[in-house]
């Protein structure tokens, strides 16, 4: 069936804005701060062949791998599912990419046939595991990382499975904030389910199925006439990871990119192999971050869709850590090696494309903490989302401040720190620029922050880290330097501070103490001795030079 191009655009504004709305629903209802402040969950509409049609602008990172959850429902599901169901998942070999990340999906049948399904992904707070907050720096096997969730049916006649949700629940610290994102999750996908009912109502089945294949042949032939327009060519790059946490440094990940016409082959085969720490990465999260490379060199304007990812091949072995064996630990992977897979893939693609290529985007470098907030006489767990590194220059400019990394590009956000110090025992005393940490360029990279954020919990809490970034900055591109690494800093109150590590569990933290962060700056890009000198001039008036 054709579709003509009037009702085409109508209908892919429909799915574009059936997946927004879902977001607002999920934004608005959810408990935890990390999502109702932070924002780090996505949604995404995919065919009844979990093919992805539609995305909602939140976490890239995420939706790149979120038709591996599809697909892992239809396969272990598939003619079984009914209309009402609702499926769980977040294991990184059935689906997921790490155990923070729940995912919900949801089927929407049309004429007694399976036509859409609705899928909504939610970092939480804490799923369990050895350590507070979903990440364990010590964990060598993803059994010491949280709960494992296979394909489940959570729900069915429209109700979810209270003795399901309960036992979920009892595997997690902070059980409130988990029930309350679980059910704004199911919310906003059965919102998407209603406005996909309706639009079937409206349109037919087998019109939206027509509408569903040339969306996505659009978006094919979109993105392949971008790719055609660069050099011919095998390209190399090459990003490193600080280390895993135990006992391997200088990690690193390495692409070669065979461009031929518009199809691009991407060979990560000489990567490092699998580590011992949680800085694996899981296949789809591999997937998601080579699709999230390519969606950054790509127009504005190309749908982010399964057919704007058609042109790719990946390669890469298993047992390496972009494809690590079933059971290797994995929970920091959609942040690092995402990071990293993306920088090396684009430093590749940068010859052939040099008015795309950008800065490398500042690394990720996460504080938990958790303790008891004397004023609700309640445990709590807090996630660092504030002092956001600095996004990378590119052709047309300077990179964004505090952006955030790669795998987030400014979908994270800070939250209102006025909130924050309502909601949990902690005092910002200073969240600003830091000056100097961009990387320099014809067009300089974008500022990390400092922050000075002061513990006013009573007693013992403890933090965990989880990140990366303080060996190596994001990178420079074309010439351009690198961003500073990060450094971050717990001081006493009798004076006496030490840096913490990246990677490490128990740290205490005492009424008075200071956490003093100073996150990395963007890559520069292009050289630095062609920066226009009123560019260097209005820097050094707004106090953002050392």
């Amino acid at each position: 069936m054709q579709t003509d191009p009037v009702t085409l655009a109508v209908l892919e504004n429909r799915f574009r804005a059936i997946v927004e709305e879902m977001g607002e629903a999920l934004l608005r209802t959810a408990t935890s701060q990390i999502l109702n402040s932070s924002r780090d969950f996505s949604v995404a509409l995919c065919d009844g062949a979990a093919r992805l049609v539609a995305q909602a602008d939140h976490i890239p990172v995420h939706v790149g791998a979120m038709p591996f959850a599809a697909q892992a429902v239809l396969d272990a599901f598939g003619g079984a599912m009914r209309p009402g169901d609702c499926f769980l998942l977040n294991d990184p070999w059935h689906g997921g990419s790490h155990l923070p990340d729940l995912t919900i999906v949801l089927p929407v049948f049309g004429n007694d046939a399976l036509r859409f399904l609705c899928v909504v992904r939610a970092h939480q707070s804490d799923i369990g595991g050895a350590t507070h907050g979903g990440y364990n720096p010590s964990a060598t096997e993803i059994w010491q990382e949280g709960i494992r969730i296979p394909p489940i049916r959570l729900g069915e006649d429209d109700a979810l499975r209270e003795d399901l949700v309960a036992m979920l629940a009892l595997n997690t610290r902070i059980a409130r904030d988990f029930r309350g994102d679980l059910m704004a999750m199911w919310g906003a996908a059965r919102l998407g389910a209603t406005r996909l009912a309706a639009l079937l109502t409206e349109h037919g089945a087998p019109k939206l199925a027509a509408a569903c294949d040339a969306i996505l042949d659009l978006a094919e032939g979109h993105a392949r006439r971008i790719i055609a327009s660069w050099a011919d060519g095998e390209y190399h790059g090459e990003a490193t990871l600080d280390d895993d946490g135990h006992d391997a440094t200088d990690i690193p990940i390495r692409a070669r990119v065979t461009k031929r016409g518009g199809s691009l082959t991407v060979d990560l085969s000489d990567s490092a192999p699998q580590v011992k720490g949680f800085v694996n990465s899981s296949w789809p999260n591999t997937v998601s971050a080579v699709r999230m490379a390519l969606a950054y060199l790509l127009d504005p304007e190309v749908a982010k869709n399964d057919g704007a990812f058609r042109p790719l091949e990946i390669l890469a072995p298993e047992g390496s850590i972009v494809n690590p064996r079933e059971g290797a630990a994995v929970t920091l992977c959609t942040s690092h090696p995402s990071n990293e897979i993306v920088e090396a893939i684009v430093k590749a693609l940068a010859p052939a494309c040099p008015e795309r290529a950008m800065g490398g985007w500042g690394r990720r470098f996460r504080v938990a903490i958790t303790g008891t907030d004397p004023r609700r006489n309640r445990r709590f767990v807090w996630h660092l989302f504030h002092a956001r590194p600095g996004g990378g220059g590119h052709a047309k400019g300077d990179g964004w401040s505090t952006a955030g990394e790669w795998h987030s590009a400014g979908g994270l956000k800070f939250g209102s720190v006025e909130m924050a110090e309502a909601r949990f025992p902690l005092f910002f005393r200073r969240h600003e620029f830091r000056p100097g940490s961009a990387g320099e360029g014809t067009h300089r990279g974008g500022l990390g922050a400092e922050l000075e954020l002061v513990i006013e919990a009573p007693g013992t809490s403890r933090a965990n880290t989880a990140g990366d970034g303080v060996r190596h900055g994001a990178a420079g591109m074309l010439g351009g330097r690198d961003g500073a690494p990060h450094r971050y800093t717990l001081r006493h109150p009798d004076g006496t501070e030490r840096d913490l590590r990246t990677k490490e569990t128990g740290v205490e933290l005492r009424q008075g103490d200071l956490l003093l962060v100073r996150s990395g700056g963007g890559g520069g890009w292009g050289p630095p001795e062609q920066r226009d000198p009123a560019a260097i001039a209005a820097d050094r008036a707004e106090g953002l030079l050392p």
